[in-house]
């Protein structure tokens, strides 16, 4: 997302947009904070099959500022070069993580949609792992079939 160059609340409120740098710094963040805090973070990769007669990086952006204005304050979404969004949820549990998807896609009127999510503690304790194991869980949920949330438990 071109325009994210940075750290900047959505338009219409709710989650944070944010660049892909940035997103990885806030994760590892996120963990030490959770780390001593004792709660859990999730990492949500979510593809979305078709997109409108936009741009794809208009698409992309439309997209990712929908992502946020239905997130909380705590919560931030960065978009990634092949088309995927990255969610940050801070104090989220993996059992929180369908109807989080749940809600989110049924709010954006998503027709296809695939995602996987990592949660720590559990699954990683370093902002790469989080990402690498959310963005191999959306590539098998979206092999398996639309509509689908795989999450690391």
């Amino acid at each position: 997302m071109s325009e994210s160059r940075g750290f900047y609340p959505s338009a219409g409120g709710g989650g944070w947009l944010v660049d892909d740098t940035l997103f990885r710094l806030l994760v590892d963040f996120e963990i030490q904070k959770a780390q001593r805090l004792r709660y859990s973070i999730a990492v949500v990769c979510v593809a979305v099959d078709g997109s409108p007669a936009e741009s794809r990086e208009a698409s992309a952006a439309s997209v990712a500022e929908s992502f946020a204005r239905h997130l909380r304050s705590t919560d931030a979404v960065a978009s990634w070069a092949q088309g995927w969004f990255y969610l940050l949820l801070v104090d989220a549990e993996p059992v929180h993580l369908s109807p989080i998807v749940g809600r989110l896609t049924t709010r954006l009127e998503m027709m296809g949609w695939s995602a996987g999510g990592a949660c720590y503690p559990g699954n990683a304790i370093r902002a790469d792992d989080m990402l690498r194991q959310a963005g191999d869980l959306m590539m098998r949920a979206r092999t398996a079939g639309v509509n689908r949330l795989y999450v690391e438990s």
